[in-house]
């Protein structure tokens, strides 16, 4: 079967690279994609990367892979989605779009006639991610953000669902595997498994790291992802897995009480307990102190290393493992 994602096209047995408009009203962007189509027939795997800017690791990842997989070696077909996002990624380099201040990955699916960032999401949920047989979508703790390496996904209240999702999830190797109890929200990830996709999100590296390692690390599960998936031959590069996947929930978020300057007491790793304090909001203008306490006892897995805030940003994400 013929792979085509608006005027690009591969047919079995070929890989096509290029880019695709996408208009969002105000202005037009370019898509990058590159379409492998297997040469024996399977599942469709779609990977994207770059949903945020000052993510580096998912879009170096992804771009490699595309430069990497060839048709022989693929049964099925694989998207890739190396920059998802243009606007933030190029313009913005941060988590909102610099088009509208909206966060893409909290609208999903979007809407055709919304705003360009609810467009933008319309568009990659329409056509790329709809139709998937599995979904990874790849992120990484952003320029300000430190953050454990993990995998996540949502339950859907669907156990076959449920059971494809989890699989995934734990067959990428990473030590963490989040879940989520539902699939509400705006996540890509969590509107592709409302429209029944088994979907997970993958979060490698921090501080906007670009380093080879973190990148191995990413490419290693997304090729194991591949072959529990069927679509790839076990990889003979891939480093081993070191680590039995635990679950975690998530226990709690603790936001800004305040812009300011933010100096925290605990970091990402640090355990801590519910109504500790973990750091201090002090307003530059007149010294004023707001104290920052955690709202749930676990293991904080990402956290803000930025010294400014606004009032309201996430400071950290507390989770605990589910056993």
């Amino acid at each position: 079967m013929t792979l085509t994602i608006g005027p690009l096209s591969a047919e079995p047995g070929r890989k096509t690279r290029g880019t695709v408009p996408v208009d969002l009203g105000p202005t037009t962007v370019d898509i990058p994609l590159v379409l492998v189509n297997g040469s024996r027939p399977g599942p469709r795997v779609v990977l994207t990367g770059g949903i945020h800017g000052g993510e580096f690791v998912g879009t170096d990842a992804a771009a490699r892979l595309g430069g990497l997989l060839e048709p022989d070696d693929v049964t099925g077909q694989v998207v890739i989605c190396p920059v998802a996002n243009p606007p933030a990624v190029y313009d913005g380099r941060l988590g909102k779009s610099p088009l509208d201040g909206v966060n893409i990955n909290r609208v999903f699916p979007g809407d055709k006639d919304g705003e360009p960032t609810e467009r933008l999401a319309a568009w990659l949920f329409e056509n790329v991610i709809n139709g998937a047989d599995a979904y990874a979508d790849l992120h990484s703790g952003g320029i300000d953000e430190t953050l454990l390496d993990f995998v996540g996904y949502r339950l859907a209240s669907n156990e076959k669902l449920d059971a494809k999702t989890r699989a995934m999830a734990h067959a990428v190797g990473y030590e963490r595997v989040l879940i989520g109890r539902n699939a509400q929200g705006g996540n890509s990830h969590a509107a592709a498994a409302r429209q029944g996709i088994p979907a997970i999100l993958i979060e490698t590296g921090q501080l906007g790291g670009r380093e080879p390692s973190q990148t191995r690390t990413l490419l290693d599960g997304l090729y194991r992802l591949l072959h529990h998936l069927g679509v790839v031959d076990a990889p003979q590069h891939v480093a081993p897995v070191t680590v039995q996947p635990r679950e975690w929930v998530w226990t709690g978020s603790v936001v800004s009480p305040a812009t300011g300057l933010w100096y925290p007491d605990a970091t990402t790793g640090d355990e801590v307990t519910e109504g500790q304090s973990i750091g201090r909001v002090i307003d530059p203008a007149d010294g004023s102190e707001h104290k920052v306490t955690a709202t749930a006892t676990g293991q904080i897995l990402y956290g803000m290393n930025g010294l400014t805030v606004v009032l309201g940003a996430e400071l950290a994400a507390i989770a605990q493992p589910h056993d």
